[in-house]
């Protein structure tokens, strides 16, 4: 897998960026704010690791670019009311599968926990990295800790963010994509 990639970068970013900004911390607070964007970032990177999983792929998206938030913006209700602004050119690097594989990873605990699992199966260790990542008392991958096992101050600040009804239309656009590559069943619907 392509790890932590200078070519995923941009797309990580603009990623992570795009869900804080759609999925805001539920409270104003800078704690609240870092704790939501932490747990994005952490969704969006498994997930960008999922979806280019080798350094040719990386490299590709970097030369072609991702595809942009046009359609994001729209299901979830939050286009820019200028999209042509200089301030929104961030806007090109959001890939919309990564996303909607960031929003499936935050509303399902154990697609996050399946997802992290292949990401750090995949990954060759390195001089400094001799395992994948370290796992705190046998327990997450620490680097993955807040997706995987949120405290209650993280489930506080990302209250929007981890809730499965408001992240569906999101979710739902390449979810069935996610679950066949980490050969995982659709969820039950209740």
């Amino acid at each position: 897998m392509a790890g932590p990639s200078v070519e995923l970068s941009p797309v990580i970013a603009a990623s992570t960026h795009w869900l804080s900004r759609a999925y805001p911390a539920g409270s104003p607070d800078t704690i609240a704010h870092t704790l939501s964007e932490l747990q994005a970032r952490q969704a969006v990177t498994v997930a960008a690791w999922l979806r280019y999983p080798t350094e040719v792929d990386a490299a590709l998206v970097a030369i072609a670019g991702p595809g942009g938030s046009a359609v994001l913006d729209w299901r979830a209700g939050s286009e820019p009311e200028d999209e042509e602004a200089e301030e929104e050119g961030w806007r090109t690097w959001v890939d919309e599968v990564v996303v909607s594989w960031a929003a499936c990873l935050l509303a399902d605990p154990e697609l996050a926990r399946r997802g992290v699992d292949a990401v750090v199966a995949a990954l060759p260790p390195s001089a400094d990295r001799p395992l994948p990542y370290p796992r705190k008392n046998g327990g997450a991958p620490a680097e993955f800790r807040r997706l995987l096992e949120p405290d209650l101050r993280d489930r506080d600040a990302a209250v929007l963010l981890r809730h499965p009804d408001l992240l569906e239309p999101v979710a739902e656009m390449h979810r069935d994509t996610l679950l066949y590559l980490l050969d995982a069943e659709q969820p039950s619907v209740a």
